[in-house]
């Protein structure tokens, strides 16, 4: 394909984008042409430097291709460069630090997998053109050449930037064909640069969905989170919902949107919980104390109803409930992140969350007792901040009244939460006695009785506070004298 009309322009934006790094690339560039061998940075920072993003991570990669053999980068790069290590020799690449900035360099490919294999099977390819045509889609298939810094647009990828279109330089089918992750990479690619998806690109997504099962949960993992964490992560779920890809990366999802008919309203779950996604993006920021893009609170909001569908009924006087959803959508969701292989930290934080997320709503009317504050703080511990922006997050309702209601209502309970810690130590609650005065005060050696006593001094004081010393002795041993009797 002609490189498109608009090169030299492009070829401005490109260069003058890439003038924070020049000095790099102009020696990096210089090396490899001394050495004999050709050297492009390609890829996302190319197409981050025409986008005019490339400072928006100072710290990012930077990808380049070469037509050395790995072995051959090793030896160009060792001793020049700070450090360098196996990213993939195997697979053509070799990562290194350069200048205080860390590169990876991969000998130019022509991979395609076996329909049954999670692997690729690695081909070297000997030109540049021949391996910007075998990358994912166009916006990722241009090259700057080093180290004269020479755009080089094979497939008018520039053209779908100001576009804001997503195409691959072959076939779709072809593409997704060789890698079938490609095709989260597109749903993920439309929820970060908020880009369309062209219809053959969407056509080859959903007649090929099945491939996806050939890959890796760990890989799956990563692209599911990058559109997760995306600024737009609606867009790109809602692709992976529409295509069927879904069903091999999260199909809890797509379950959530139950069918309803005239005679049983209730909510669009689905709506619903992206609705509440968004609503959680927006106080990660807004809500004190601030953070940034929260990976576990974004996974609760985006799973705290998957309990839904298994708990639906509908009751004699036509509403629909959906009893201990909160229940089994924790269980649901330990397994679900326990198949992508997440960490076991933060599947115990977004399980938690999930079973913890109506809690609120179980008080009815908000006026709580000083015990029931203890025991919501004690059970959402460290998650209790994430706890108040998603249940915050899942109000929905239409009704402005209601929402208006039920915002007071959790003011009033963030309020009450905040009275008591000034009084008394929330964040870290235990007895007032120990498990060695325990031992101490009934004379018991270490065994289960300890821990039945610890508990019941654990519960009084969630029930009554703080007490002094004298008081939870007398209490425990009047516990005790009950429990001997």
């Amino acid at each position: 394909m002609a490189p498109a009309s608009h090169d030299v322009s492009a070829q401005q934006r490109a260069v003058a984008a890439l003038l924070p790094i020049s000095p790099l690339l102009a020696a990096i560039g210089e090396r490899f042409a001394a050495a004999g061998h050709e050297l492009a940075l390609v890829g996302g920072p190319v197409r981050d430097a025409l986008l005019g993003r490339l400072g928006d991570d100072p710290d990012a990669d930077l990808d380049f291709t070469t037509d050395a053999r790995p072995d051959r980068i090793e030896e160009l790069l060792t001793g020049w460069a700070e450090t360098t290590w196996d990213v993939g020799i195997r697979y053509g690449t070799v990562g290194a630090r350069v200048r205080g900035r860390e590169v990876e360099i991969t000998t130019y490919r022509a991979e395609s997998y076996d329909p049954a294999s999670r692997k690729p099977e690695v081909d070297f390819g000997s030109s540049l053109p021949g391996d910007l045509a075998r990358r994912d889609f166009t916006i990722n298939a241009m090259a700057v050449r080093l180290p004269d810094l020479a755009l080089v647009d094979l497939f008018d990828g520039q053209g779908d930037l100001e576009r804001r279109v997503l195409r691959t330089p072959g076939r779709p089918h072809d593409s997704f064909s060789d890698d079938p992750l490609r095709m989260m990479r597109a749903a993920r690619f439309a929820a970060q640069l908020d880009f369309e998806v062209s219809d053959d690109v969407v056509e080859a997504m959903r007649a090929q969905a099945e491939r996806l099962s050939i890959v890796s949960a760990e890989r799956i993992r990563e692209e599911f989170m990058k559109i997760v964490m995306s600024p737009d992560p609606r867009r790109g779920l809602t692709l992976l919902v529409d295509t069927g890809l879904a069903e091999y990366v999260l199909p809890e999802l797509p379950l959530l949107r139950l069918e309803e008919d005239e005679h049983h309203h209730h909510k669009d779950v689905y709506e619903h919980t992206l609705t509440v996604l968004e609503q959680a993006m927006a106080l990660e920021t807004a809500h004190a104390p601030a953070s940034g893009p929260d990976p576990v609170l974004r996974l609760a909001a985006l799973l705290h109803d998957i309990g839904k569908p298994r708990t639906r009924r509908f009751e004699a006087d036509g509403r629909v409930s959906f009893h201990h959803h909160e229940v089994v959508g924790a269980r649901m969701t330990r397994k679900r992140m326990q198949e992508l292989r997440f960490s076991n930290d933060m599947i115990d934080d977004v399980s938690t969350l999930v079973e913890l997320h109506l809690r609120f709503h179980g008080y009815g009317s908000g006026e709580w007792t000083d015990s029931a504050v203890r025991r919501y703080v004690r059970d959402a511990g460290p998650l209790l901040t994430r706890l108040h922006k998603l249940t915050r997050a899942d109000s929905t309702t239409r009704n402005r009244r209601r929402a208006s209601t039920l915002q007071r209502a959790y003011d009033s309970l963030e309020r009450r939460i905040g009275e008591l810690a000034e009084q008394e130590e929330l964040a870290s609650m235990r007895p007032d006695l120990d498990g060695r005065a325990i031992m101490a005060i009934l004379g018991i050696p270490p065994g289960p009785v300890v821990g039945e006593a610890y508990q019941f001094m654990l519960d009084l004081r969630l029930d009554r506070g703080p007490m002094d010393e004298q008081l939870a002795t007398e209490a425990l041993r009047a516990w005790w004298g009950a429990r001997s009797t």
